[in-house]
């Protein structure tokens, strides 16, 4: 089920590259010898551009491609967790499509859920135990 798409591909390589510590010696090591050609250049507006244009479409570029790498990581972990939801007896499948609810809905669930961890808080303080599975209001 692998991905053929050469921009995914490349997406994900990208990501991959961009988070290794050689990446970040280059970049520091460009970033130096741009430093150092300072004087060289007499720290005109040319030498200026030509560090300030080539951060600025790299980090452009990186932004999509990282984005990419992320929607479809976010994507695959949101099945992921799903999967769970429905193979776990008693779970609530109402919570399968949390990501599709909106702000105010997503927050009512959150709040049920804080309500659930101040009463298991409350429980352990008062020597009980918190393992239970009470019900919440998912509606």
């Amino acid at each position: 089920m692998k991905s053929n798409s050469r921009f995914t591909r490349f997406a994900k390589w990208t990501a991959w590259a961009a988070g290794r510590p050689l990446t970040f010696a280059l970049a520091i090591t460009i970033i130096v010898v741009w430093a150092i050609t300072g004087p060289i250049f007499g720290f005109n507006d040319t030498w200026q551009l030509v560090i300030n244009t080539g951060t600025t479409i790299v980090t452009f570029l990186m932004v999509f491609l990282i984005q990419n790498t992320q929607n479809r990581d976010t994507g695959a972990l949101q099945v992921k967790m799903d999967e769970l939801i429905r193979v776990i007896e008693g779970a609530h499948n109402a919570l399968l499509d949390l990501e599709e609810l909106d702000e105010q809905d997503l927050e009512k669930i959150r709040s049920d859920y804080r309500s659930l961890a101040v009463k298991a808080k409350q429980d352990l303080h008062a020597g009980k135990v918190d393992t239970d599975t009470p019900d919440i209001q998912t509606g």
